[in-house]
C-alpha cells in the first residue's frame, strides 16, 4: 500500500507546477454508460458528484479588505464500478459499493476540501484507503448473510478533485487516465494476472498468454478471498487537464491513442463520453461500457 504522505511523481511534462486560476472557473464533468451488444444487462455503475462548503456574509461592519463577502469551496467526485458475478450479482455489488462510499463520505464530520497542509494530505489519503476497506467489508458481510450473493464482487475506481489536487483510489481493472497536452497517462494499475506477469518481468503486454489473462482479476471489492490492498495516490492538476475514468468495456475495444485523440479534440466532456461509447460499440461492444470524463477549466 502506498504511504499516505507520498505524492505520485509524474514525468517532466507532467510537472507539479500549477496555477489556481481554473479552480473558480468552469469544471466540465459528464458520464455515459451502455450495456453493449452482448451482455444481457449493465452491471457497470457510475456516479459524478459536486460537493462543497460555503459561507456568505449577509451583514457586517468588518472592513471589506479583511473579510470576503463569500467563501466557496467546491470539490468533484468521479466513481466507476464494474460488477462481477453475473446478472443481478454484479449489479448489486457495483451499486452497493457506490452507495456505501457516499454514506461513508456523508458520515464524515469534517470534510477536507483543500490540501494546503501535509496533515490534510495524510488525512485524505488515509480516509480513501479506509473507505475502500470498509466497502470491501460491507460486500463481504452481505455475501455472508445472503448466500445468493456469495459470488458478488466489483471493481472500484474513484477520483476526487480538491482544488488542483487529484486523489485516486482503485481496486480492479477499471482505469483512471489523465490527459495533459497530447499525452495520455494511465494513473491506475490493473489488478489482473496479465499485469502481474508483466510486473514480474516474465511476459510482455503483447504476448498471447498475457492477452488471455487480461480478464483474470487478482483483486476486487467483495468476496474474492484475499483482503484488498487499494491503490491510493495523489496528483497535481493543471488547467485544461482531462480526467477519464472507465471500465474495461472501453479499454478492451478502444486503444489508448484513440482515447487520447477523443479527449483532446472533444468540445465538451459529454461529447467525449458519447464518442468513446460509440467507438467501443462500433468495435464490437462485447462488454458493458462506462466512461466518466472531466475537464479542468481554463
Amino acid at each position: 500500500m502506498n504511504r499516505p504522505e507520498e505524492s505520485k511523481e509524474l514525468p517532466e511534462h507532467f510537472s507539479s507546477e500549477v496555477t489556481n486560476s481554473w479552480i473558480s472557473s468552469n469544471f466540465d464533468l459528464s458520464a455515459a454508460s451502455h450495456q453493449g451488444h452482448v451482455r444481457e444487462n449493465n452491471e457497470d455503475r457510475y456516479l459524478a458528484v459536486r460537493f462543497g462548503r460555503s459561507l456568505e456574509s449577509v451583514s457586517t461592519n468588518i472592513d471589506q479588505h479583511l473579510l470576503e463577502k463569500s467563501y466557496i469551496f467546491t470539490g468533484y467526485g468521479m466513481l466507476v464500478a464494474d460488477g462481477i458475478g453475473g446478472l443481478d450479482l454484479g449489479e448489486v455489488a457495483s451499486s452497493t459499493a457506490l452507495i456505501k462510499l457516499v454514506e461513508l463520505i456523508l458520515d464524515t464530520p469534517d470534510w477536507t476540501l483543500a490540501l494546503k497542509r501535509e496533515r490534510d494530505v495524510r488525512t485524505v489519503l488515509q480516509r480513501m484507503t479506509q473507505r475502500f476497506l470498509q466497502i470491501d467489508e460491507t460486500l463481504r458481510e452481505e455475501a455472508k448473510n445472503h448466500p445468493a450473493l456469495n459470488r458478488m464482487a466489483t471493481t472500484l475506481t474513484v477520483a476526487g478533485i480538491l482544488g488542483t489536487d487529484l486523489v485516486i483510489g482503485h481496486v480492479g481493472d477499471s482505469r483512471a487516465y489523465l490527459l495533459r497536452g497530447t499525452e495520455l497517462k494511465q494513473l491506475t494499475t490493473d489488478h489482473t494476472l496479465a499485469q502481474a506477469l508483466i510486473d514480474a518481468g516474465v511476459a510482455n503486454r503483447d504476448d498471447p498468454a498475457t492477452r488471455s489473462m487480461r480478464h483474470v482479476l487478482t483483486a476486487a471489492i467483495g468476496s474474492m478471498g484475499e483482503l484488498i490492498d487499494p491503490q491510493v495516490e495523489r496528483y497535481q492538476l493543471k488547467s485544461e487537464d482531462r480526467i477519464l475514468l472507465c471500465t474495461d468495456g472501453l479499454t478492451e475495444m478502444v486503444d489508448d491513442k484513440t482515447i487520447a485523440e477523443v479527449l483532446r479534440e472533444a468540445t465538451s466532456s459529454q461529447s467525449a463520453c458519447n464518442t468513446l461509447v460509440d467507438l467501443a460499440l462500433g468495435a464490437g461492444g462485447v462488454d458493458n461500457i462506462t466512461v466518466v470524463v472531466a475537464r479542468c477549466g481554463g
